[in-house]
């Protein structure tokens, strides 16, 4: 039997197994795992058959190539599985954003907090704007960066700053992500009105 074909990791390989195996010896290893070492490759084909099994070349660009001795079927089977296995583990980190405004309800930031904190624990990147408007766009920069802060506070995950607070087009912003070294933290920090305000009002950040 010649090459092959099967997918993996969403390319098309071709697998060299029995007589399409080119090279004059190989490195067999049995299908028990067993080290058959550099035989030729009129040997390794002997003992394949003799095993009711196939030869089935596993590293063509090792020196000598590697083959292993087993059913193809199966071989297939478990490359598959070992392949889907290794991408479920990779995951896609991307850049989400969340809005936040000066005059935002504390039940609304601390939802929207604890939707970040979430977005972190996936190992994604976040950005986050505090959006001006009106007169907002004059305030001293300090002020609301202050603001900004505040909101920071309350997200219920341990972070590093991607890009520190700037002006943005939108206002205010500032891009953090999933700091690994410190620990998650156990409670989310909930935001809390200012002494003398009622928590049905809303609160600015």
């Amino acid at each position: 039997m010649g090459f092959t074909k099967y997918t993996t990791q969403k390319q098309e390989e071709r697998v060299r197994m029995n007589e399409g195996i080119r090279a004059r010896e190989v490195r067999v290893l049995g299908p028990n795992g067993e080290n058959y070492g550099v035989i030729p490759i009129e040997e390794a084909l002997k003992k394949a058959r003799e095993a009711g099994l196939d030869l089935i070349e596993v590293s063509p660009n090792a020196n000598p190539p590697v083959a292993k001795i087993a059913d193809y079927g199966k071989h297939k089977y478990e490359q598959k599985k070992k392949d889907k296995e290794v991408k479920s583990k990779v995951r896609v980190s991307e850049t989400k954003e969340a809005q936040v405004k000066i005059g935002t309800s504390t039940n609304d930031m601390n939802i929207k907090a604890s939707k970040i904190g979430v977005w972190l624990r996936e190992g994604h990147r976040v950005k986050i704007d505090l959006f001006l408007w009106g007169r907002y766009k004059y305030m001293d920069f300090n002020f609301l960066k202050e603001r900004l802060e505040r909101f920071l506070a309350i997200i219920p995950e341990s972070y590093k700053v991607a890009d520190e607070i700037r002006k943005s087009p939108k206002g205010l912003s500032i891009v953090i992500e999933k700091d690994p070294s410190k620990k998650p933290t156990s409670k989310p920090q909930a935001a809390k009105p200012e002494a003398g305000v009622p928590v049905s009002q809303e609160e600015s950040i």
